[in-house]
């Protein structure tokens, strides 16, 4: 029988971010029953901006608070897991080690301890990691098979979540799968700390952009509806291909240096007039990272539907057609 999300239970963390709010419109047009654990009002996300929030189960806590994320899986008899909560910035990460390390290692201990609590009804598990849990390597691109190597508080905290995943993957047989994606980007990021929407927010207003590092750190860029499909695909092949314990990159593999990725929004948004201003003041990132998304082509038959032209294309329309968010 093919898979379908209609009438099963789902629960997603980090609902209200960039993924998650995506995701969880997904869900609930596939007919998904979801729940979402959400510890703060996020009054500007699009999960509530769209009133995809009024469609959930929602479950107020953070990850760090096992009593609530046992309840959230036990009580709505969870079926399928995308764990997606985490503190994703990098400059937060360094500035508030003590506080990443509680909500990205330990909040991922606390939802895998609670599925393995609830092995009778949790089925499957989707757990996002990141391309910095592979910290720096001489060879790139990164394979699934390099070692995860993160050293920055944030690139460690997502490696030492991959190990616990591998750990309760091997040890109780816990169906969880991780997944190591690129930049994301895409309508709806109002974190404009990040080059996508900082620079479409410049274009915008008229003002050049601002970039913090040299211009030269090399990334992958991945648009969000992509990174859905992902997501989604994995999960429904994770009983067919039985993928617990196996980890994937998902990306575009076309890897661009930050001056190369702000021309390229910048033409999307016209305003190629606009010339980027480099302060150079970034340091703990390393200088080029980016992902050999093979085995998900070959193992998942998964591919990305948009180039990047597309996906930046649809983001500044989104942008263009919320200018009083983009420009608050």
């Amino acid at each position: 029988m093919s898979f379908s999300w209609k009438n099963r239970n789902v629960l997603v963390t980090g609902s209200t971010g960039l993924l998650g709010s995506w995701l969880t419109e997904a869900l609930l047009e596939r007919g998904a029953n979801v729940t979402c654990l959400i510890r703060d009002q996020v009054p500007m996300s699009r999960l509530v901006r769209g009133g995809a929030i009024e469609r959930v189960n929602i479950v107020r806590g953070g990850l760090e608070e096992f009593d609530v994320v046992l309840r959230a899986v036990n009580e709505y008899e969870i079926d399928s897991v995308f764990h997606l909560a985490a503190q994703t910035i990098v400059g937060t990460a360094t500035r508030s080690v003590l506080s990443t390390f509680e909500s990205n290692i330990k909040g991922t201990w606390n939802l895998l301890e609670a599925c393995r609590m609830c092995d009778k009804i949790v089925k499957r598990v989707v757990m996002a990691s990141s391309d910095k849990a592979y910290g720096d390597h001489e060879k790139l691109p990164y394979s699934e098979d390099e070692p995860l190597n993160g050293r920055y508080p944030y690139d460690a905290s997502k490696a030492c979540a991959e190990i616990l995943a591998f750990s309760y993957a091997e040890t109780f047989a816990l169906p969880v799968a991780t997944t190591r994606c690129g930049n994301l980007y895409g309508g709806g990021d109002l974190n404009y700390s990040r080059i996508v929407p900082g620079t479409i927010r410049s274009a915008l207003l008229g003002e050049r952009p601002i970039v913090r590092s040299d211009g030269k750190l090399i990334r992958d860029y991945f648009y969000v509806e992509d990174a859905v499909g992902a997501y989604l695909h994995l999960a429904e092949k994770f009983d067919e291909l039985n993928l617990g314990g196996q980890a994937f990159n998902f990306g575009t593999s076309t890897p661009k240096n930050v001056l190369e990725m702000v021309a390229l929004v910048l033409a999307a948004a016209g305003r190629q007039d606009l010339e980027a201003v480099v302060l150079d003041q970034v340091s703990n990132e390393i200088r080029a990272q980016y992902l050999d998304c093979t085995k998900a082509g070959e193992m998942l038959g998964w591919k990305p539907q948009f180039t990047m032209e597309a996906g930046l294309e649809k983001t500044v329309a989104w942008y263009r057609e919320n200018e009083g968010d983009a420009l608050s």
